[in-house]
């Protein structure tokens, strides 16, 4: 079995996948100071209860915008899975092209979501992750990543939105009901909510006039769900894209270092 670990800034996700399936998959708050031993008692607990254990996985691999983290997911992988694992960004062949000025600069997040995604759907997209950033990547028809957009994610804009105002409270995102507050709260609320679908729809209304091109859009992200419904301009919801890039990057690879051992 394949264990997957994605690692943003908010969030971790672990994923297990067992040759045709995702078998499980949990959920972290990224922590920089959780050690090799801390995700072994974690992860195997939470295996246990979907009648998994470390045992069964034969191989790893790890993408993360967090460098902090992934000394101890190495050593993680190394003493509790007895593996080397695949590390986005060091060995792994990505197989795609990198259309920018700086390719180096891409996060592994971004190329992972752009492999998942075009192994998923057809010809070019927008790819919208809603984390602790919300990006908007265009993914060409041929799989290269064609560059992008960086925006404040809805919960740091709310975050920011109470820690600069002096009055206006931390409050839950949410849909509101109507988009004229009748209060503080559900002002906030509005102005976040409804701000960032418009966002959303505005930013894909520009990209596709620049691109000159059928797009097909795809959310994703652990907030995405709350767009449902509400942005106009997504195509499709879809939270396992990254995980499912990650496969394919696992099986591009591996099937790779095969031919080079023959």
């Amino acid at each position: 079995m394949l264990l997957a670990i994605d690692t943003g800034n908010t969030n971790t996700l672990f994923a297990v996948h067992d040759g045709s399936e995702w078998r499980a998959q949990w959920r972290s708050s990224t922590d920089m100071t959780k050690t090799a031993d801390d995700y072994a008692v974690w992860l195997s607990t939470l295996m246990e209860i979907n009648g998994l254990s470390l045992s069964q996985i034969d191989d790893c691999i790890i993408s993360t915008v967090v460098p902090q983290s992934l000394f101890n997911q190495r050593n993680f992988a190394r003493r509790y899975l007895n593996v080397e694992p695949f590390v986005v960004g060091e060995n792994v062949e990505l197989g795609v092209a990198v259309h920018i000025t700086k390719p180096s600069e891409v996060g592994a997040d971004r190329l992972v979501n752009a492999v998942g995604a075009h192994g998923s759907y057809e010809g070019a997209l927008i790819v919208i992750d809603s984390g602790t950033a919300t990006t908007f990547d265009i993914v060409g028809e041929d799989g290269s990543f064609e560059g992008g957009i960086i925006a404040p994610g809805i919960n740091l804009s709310m975050k920011a939105l109470h820690e600069a105002a002096a009055k206006l409270p931390r409050v839950a995102i949410q849909k509101p009901d109507q988009v004229i507050g009748k209060d503080t709260v559900a002002a906030m609320q509005s102005g976040v909510f409804w701000g960032y679908i418009d966002l959303i729809d505005g930013l894909v209304e520009r990209i596709k006039d620049e691109y000159g091109k059928p797009m097909t859009v795809i959310a994703t992200g652990g907030v995405a769900s709350l767009f449902e419904g509400a942005a106009r301009r997504i195509d499709h919801f879809d939270s396992d894209i990254t995980i499912k890039g990650l496969r394919i990057l696992y099986d591009r690879n591996i099937t790779q270092a095969a031919k080079e051992l023959k």
